[in-house]
């Protein structure tokens, strides 16, 4: 577009800027404010998917980190730490640098004025330290309260809130802590009376509480052994060779992707033995399952985006329809006058795609501003770089699709609007089906009035918006339906713990996580006959390799008792009846890409077995260590298949499963204290147990209590935005019908009765909109849950919040009547003839 027929329109821009200005604001700030909202939760949530690594890697992590040498004479450890091997450790070929990390096993005398705060299944806090820079300088832990240690002393302590919390400490508080040598640990006399006094006795002073790599994001099962002290260099170099129960080190290596391995074999070769290759682990690795986890806040914040860009799209839309509308006569003027089509067709754009681009830049402005507010979750307290971030890849591409789609709606819109091809199409009126019914079954003149003003757009400069009412009023509804919608399931997923695989009441674990075994015979004697319980499973946690990869698995005691099993929550075929079976998870069955009918190649340590996939279920957050499952990850087996070794790691006399899974009766105010009776009895056996636990929460529910009230938020932002964009359609509509009024007036009408007509034009408009957007965003809202579930591995079962949908339409009727209200009551005492002065 250039040459005269742009010089033209930019001329007619000018001259008609201070007509036109208010309908460009309203288009900069609809797309502005909207389009910045959608802009800010992409971000955000593309912020909070990479929040994890950036935070790994704000705090120098090693390669791989190893386990290599644990106190225990039956592995022919009689030492925990020796210095030479960790020398030769940091000399092997790969490795550029290693940092120790040696535990102790610390006695905690408390003062009166503390105790253990351990839940059932928990464990005492561990306490490590390092004589060599891990946790300061390698694998650096991230300061939240108080200060660090000074590494010279002997008598300060960090240690992780968790570890805080068990010991009920705050900053300043004391902890004596005293250290038995590793010959007293296993000597003869151990844990009586003649055992000799500790090695070393010392009051440690808490001075701060950090963030440690690996407790930042877990779940409950997680969070049973993830409390931590951490003992100063000066306080390590004074116990390692005398008081330590095991070593490892943080790697540093070369590069090679073949690393790992390689360090590993040569681990192995140097300590004689690879009982401990299980707790090798990469930060790699744990990087993809804390990313996983936090990969349902990021794609409910990226859906929320898309829902508020698809609706700043539409509301710019409608704002930029209602503003080509407004000019439809004066552009009928020009053409009369001898303008081109050209001409006019860009008199009518040009001043609404300037205000496009502006409102696109408005809302890359507003995005930077709302930046602040990524990334969400767990990693959010110990993210290195808070504050404004530009993620220019969102706002870029963004913007350019903002103007894109919107200048091509524009021009495509005013092409169809030209006055000659207006005056081709004009036909004469025709009465809308529901202002003949309203008038033929007798309704009030303001009723019926009112219903033709909400149907009939009229003609020429008597038109009026009406679509524009009523698809502003559905969509108004329809966005804040689907994200009520939305926001529901969520919160029904929450406080469902069966969707998310714990599809029972309670798990009876023994000693700490379940590592140790239960007495199965007294188990099933005392759940057999407690009323209480209709269902009960035990199951044994373990690791085995299925066609070639290491997945945790669950095995289930088949046939135990009379009382019907439980297993994980379904989500495909049915649950094992047999040992030639097994159930996945879904991320499990994807990544061994098989599904229900399949066949796989089971490993526990004693051969391969093959077993048949009949089912896919979300696996619950449960099991120790290596033998963690986790919502998709993991599968459900029977006990059978787990080789008898593995299920009684402690050769235990009387052995059974590890931890048993319960049902009790819904609504008995009894079940929960005749469980703990159970669990009472059963702590008051030889063997003892861990304790009775509630849900454990998996990674995913557990991040999600901690993104606060942001999608409430952004969710009322978005619902504002459209309502405003409701607010101005239907104030248009309404002002378009002054003359209209006017003649109700110089036929009778009282001030009442114009009120009424007003009220029912608004009430019809946004009833349809009630209507159809409500039926929309319940479609859209269940659909997107539906993905959503799908991508966490979840059962999908979307909630629909009918009472809360009930105030949304009582509310956008009365909200449509109030804003309709005011130009109304202006229109109806404007004097008549001022509005009738050209008739």
């Amino acid at each position: 577009m250039s040459g005269r027929p742009l010089r033209i329109a930019a001329f007619r821009t000018r001259a008609a800027f201070g007509r036109r200005a208010g309908g460009y604001l309203a288009v900069v700030l609809l797309l502005g404010l909207v389009g910045g909202l959608a802009l800010g939760a992409v971000a955000a949530a593309r912020r909070t998917q990479s929040s994890f690594p950036a935070y790994v890697a704000s705090t120098n992590p090693a390669d791989m980190d190893v386990l290599y040498r644990y106190l225990d004479p039956a592995i022919g450890d009689t030492t925990g730490y020796d210095a030479a091997q960790a020398a030769r450790l940091a000399r092997l070929a790969h490795v550029v640098h290693a940092a120790t990390v040696v535990g102790f096993d610390a006695n905690l005398e408390l003062p009166a004025n503390l105790h253990l705060h351990l839940r059932p299944g928990e464990q005492p806090p561990a306490v490590e330290g390092s004589p060599d820079g891990e946790f300061a300088t390698q694998d650096k832990v991230t300061l939240l309260q108080g200060h660090l240690a000074d590494p010279r002393r002997l008598d300060q302590v960090v240690m992780n809130a968790e570890a805080a919390r068990v010991l009920g400490m705050h900053l300043g508080s004391t902890l004596p802590l005293a250290f038995d040598s590793d010959a007293q640990l296993f000597g003869p006399d151990c844990c009586t009376a003649t055992n000799p006094p500790p090695v070393l006795r010392v009051d440690v002073h808490l001075v701060g509480i950090v963030a440690v790599r690996d407790t930042v994001v877990q779940d409950d099962t997680d969070a049973l052994s993830s409390q931590i002290a951490l003992l100063t260099p000066a306080l390590t170099r004074r116990l390692d060779t005398c008081c330590a129960t095991y070593t490892g080190a943080g790697l540093r290596l070369d590069g090679s992707p073949h690393d790992v391995a390689i360090v590993q074999g040569e681990i192995d070769k140097m300590t004689g033995t690879t009982t401990l290759d299980a707790q090798t682990l990469t930060p790699a690795a744990d990087e993809a399952t804390t990313e996983r986890a936090i990969r349902p806040e990021s794609i409910a914040i990226g859906v929320f985006g898309a829902i508020a860009g698809l609706a700043a799209l539409l509301i710019a839309a409608q704002v930029l329809g209602r503003q080509l509308r407004r000019g439809a006569a004066e552009r009928a003027v020009l053409r009369a006058l001898g303008a081109g089509p050209l001409t006019v067709l860009a008199e009518a754009v040009l001043g609404l795609l300037g205000a496009v681009a502006l409102g696109a830049l408005v809302a890359v402005g507003v995005a930077l501003v709302l930046s602040p507010v990524g990334p969400i979750g767990p990693v959010r307290p110990v993210y290195p770089t808070p504050g404004i971030a530009a993620d220019w890849t969102v706002l870029g591409l963004g913007a350019l699709a903002m103007v894109v789609v919107l200048t091509a709606g524009t021009a495509a819109l005013a092409a169809l609007t030209l006055p000659h091809r207006v005056a081709a199409r004009r036909g004469a009126d025709r009465p809308s089906g529901a202002s003949r019914v309203a008038a033929a079954t007798g309704l009030p003149v303001a009723a019926a009035t009112g219903i033709r003003f909400a149907l009939e757009p009229g003609r020429g400069a008597n038109a009026v918006p009406v679509r524009s009412a009523i698809l502003g009023a559905v969509l108004a509804v329809t966005i804040v339906t689907t994200t009520f919608t939305f926001g529901a399931s969520l919160d029904t997923l929450v406080a469902r713990p069966a969707l998310y695989g714990w599809n029972w009441n309670y798990a009876v674990v023994g000693g700490f996580a379940g590592d140790e075994d239960l007495d199965q015979g007294e188990v099933a004697m005392l759940l057999d006959h407690d009323p209480a319980v209709t269902a009960w499973t035990g199951v044994s946690f373990a690791a085995a390799r299925i066609d070639g990869q290491s997945v945790p698995v669950l095995g289930a005691v088949l046939g135990l008792g009379p009382k019907d099993a439980v297993g994980p929550a379904l989500l495909s075929g049915h649950g094992i009846e047999g040992p030639g079976q097994i159930v996945v998870g879904p991320a499990t069955a994807a990544a061994l890409r098989v599904g229900v009918g399949a066949t796989v190649g089971l490993d526990a340590g004693t051969g391969l077995r093959r077993l048949e996939v009949v089912g896919t279920a979300t696996m619950p957050a449960i099991g120790n260590g290596g033998k963690h499952t986790q919502m998709g990850t993991g599968a459900w087996i029977a006990d059978s298949v787990i080789p008898a070794a593995l299920r009684n790691l402690q050769g235990s006399p009387v052995p059974g499963p590890q931890a048993v899974l319960v049902r009790v009766r819904p609504g008995d105010p009894d079940a929960v204290a005749s469980l703990l009776r159970m669990g009472r009895a059963l702590q008051a056996s030889p063997d003892g147990v861990g304790g009775i636990l509630g849900v454990l929460r998996p990674a995913e529910i557990v991040n999600y209590r901690t993104i606060g009230t942001a999608p409430a938020l952004l969710g009322a932002s978005l619902a504002a935005g459209a309502v405003v964009a409701l607010g101005l359609t239907l104030v248009a509509s309404v002002r378009r019908r002054r003359r209209d009024l006017a003649l109700l007036k110089t036929m009778g009408c009282t001030r009442r009765q114009l009120a009424a007509v007003v009220a029912w034009q608004a009430s019809v408009a946004v009833v349809i909109g009630v209507v159809v957007g409500i039926t929309l965003g319940i479609a859209v809202g269940r659909a997107l849950w539906d993905l959503f579930a799908h991508q966490i591995d979840a059962v999908p079962l979307p909630t629909v919040p009918a009472a809360t949908l009930v105030l949304v339409a009582v509310g956008a009727v009365v909200l449509g009547n109030l804003v309709a209200a005011v130009p109304g009551r202006l229109a109806a005492r404007t004097p008549t003839a001022l509005l009738l002065r050209s008739e």
